[in-house]
Formats: structure tokens, C-alpha cells, sequence
């Protein structure tokens, strides 16, 4: 079972890092002045001691123009992201994302099992985080199934439309242990968009983050009017 790569935030942490070092250095350079302006005349610092400060301020004020460009670096990345996520429009995705909009009565998602299961049940929650329906999965055996739910709460009652709702699964085996599952998202992919300086796709009516998807594929070729290719 194939799960997403997470990302961190490097470029806070980078900003981060700076702002420290830049406190740092101007702590040293406070405290290197304040020991030549306070130092005995008829015993001053020790010129290699003074050599070895004035390298060690060095090597602070070096590492503070890296992260300056490590910082410019990560900011270039982050505008090519939405021009390099464009190249996915078009293709097929599939994501291990659990959030989907409820459209036209209907909201679909794909899970998968990691193995076959003796029992395994699906239960949908709404954006605070209460379940609305559950039931039992359609199909328990290993693999990747597709699951549509018709936006109706276990006691017949229809939600209306636009709302966004995420999807769980819990699969157990025979002897009552857990088994390996996942809640995907597949379709085609119809657009993109930035937030955070993180791309985002658009899959069906799904709006996910570029480093949750698991599997790209081209999507085929329809075959001409009147025959096939």
C-alpha cells in the first residue's frame, strides 16, 4: 500500500533559523564591543584570541547570507510550483486524500485494502467532525474499490449539497486484528491553484495538495467518431 509524502515547511523553518542567527550575531557583536571598550590596557586581548573571534563573527555572518540564499531559492521554487503543476491537468490521479464535496446528492471516493477482511465498515463526517453515515464497505477484499455515498445521514435524512465531507475507513481480519487501509480520491485532473505557496489539484470535486498524490496516469485517448484508431 503506497502512502503520500508529506511536506514541511522549509521555507518557515529556514526564516526561522535566520532570524535566530541574526540574533546571535547581534549578541556577539554587542559582546566582542563591549569587551574592547572594557579590556585592561596593560593586559589586552590576545591577538590570536581576537583573530579567532573575528573569525567565528565571520562564519556567522556567512551562514546568514546562505539562509539568505536558501530563502530566495525556496521563493523561486514556490512560484514555479503552480506553472510545473499545470503539466498535470489532464491526467489521471489518484490520492490519498480523504476530503470530498458533496455535488448533485453524490460524494465518491475510492479505499483500499491490504488485505482481505473480515469486517470492514466506512463512516462519513462532516466538517465538524461528527459522523453523519456509516455502514458496511461494498466490497472486503484486498484491494482498490470505489464507494459513492448519496449525501443521505444513517436516519434517512438528505444533506444539502456543497458541503465538504471526509470519508473513514476501520478494516479488521479474522482474528480481530487491524488491517491496513486508506481512503483515496482518483480522477481526472481539471486544475490547479496555490495555496501557502503549496500547489493544490483539482480531482472531480475534490481540492487536494499536490503531495497526496500516489499515482499519475494518462488519461486515454478517446477512439475517433465511426471506428477505432
Amino acid at each position: 500500500m503506497v502512502a503520500a509524502v508529506t511536506t514541511t515547511t522549509a521555507g518557515q523553518r529556514t526564516d526561522a533559523t535566520r532570524t535566530a542567527m541574526a540574533t546571535n550575531f547581534e549578541t556577539f557583536l554587542s559582546l566582542l564591543t563591549a569587551q574592547l571598550k572594557n579590556q585592561d590596557p596593560l593586559a589586552p586581548v590576545d591577538s590570536n584570541q581576537f583573530t579567532s573571534q573575528l573569525t567565528q563573527m565571520s562564519g556567522v555572518e556567512q551562514q546568514l547570507l546562505t539562509n539568505d540564499l536558501l530563502t530566495s531559492l525556496l521563493a523561486a521554487q514556490q512560484g514555479g510550483g503552480l506553472s510545473g503543476a499545470a503539466n498535470y491537468i489532464g491526467k489521471d490521479a489518484t490520492a490519498a486524500w480523504a476530503a470530498n464535496k458533496l455535488v448533485a446528492g453524490q460524494a465518491t471516493w475510492s479505499y483500499e485494502l491490504g488485505a482481505d477482511a473480515a469486517k470492514s465498515t466506512l463512516q462519513v463526517l462532516n466538517g465538524s467532525g461528527q459522523v453523519v453515515w456509516s455502514g458496511d464497505t461494498p466490497d472486503r477484499t484486498a484491494g482498490i474499490h470505489d464507494f459513492t455515498w448519496n449525501g443521505q445521514t444513517t436516519g434517512g435524512g438528505q444533506l444539502a449539497d456543497g458541503g465538504v465531507y471526509t470519508l473513514k475507513i476501520t478494516a479488521k481480519g479474522g482474528n480481530d486484528t487491524a488491517i491496513d487501509s486508506q481512503v483515496l480520491v482518483r480522477g481526472r485532473i481539471s486544475g490547479v491553484e496555490l495555496y501557502d505557496g503549496e500547489p493544490y489539484l483539482t480531482v472531480g470535486n475534490s481540492i487536494l495538495p499536490l503531495s497526496t498524490v500516489i499515482a499519475l496516469q494518462e488519461r486515454a485517448a478517446a477512439p475517433p467518431i465511426g471506428g477505432t484508431a
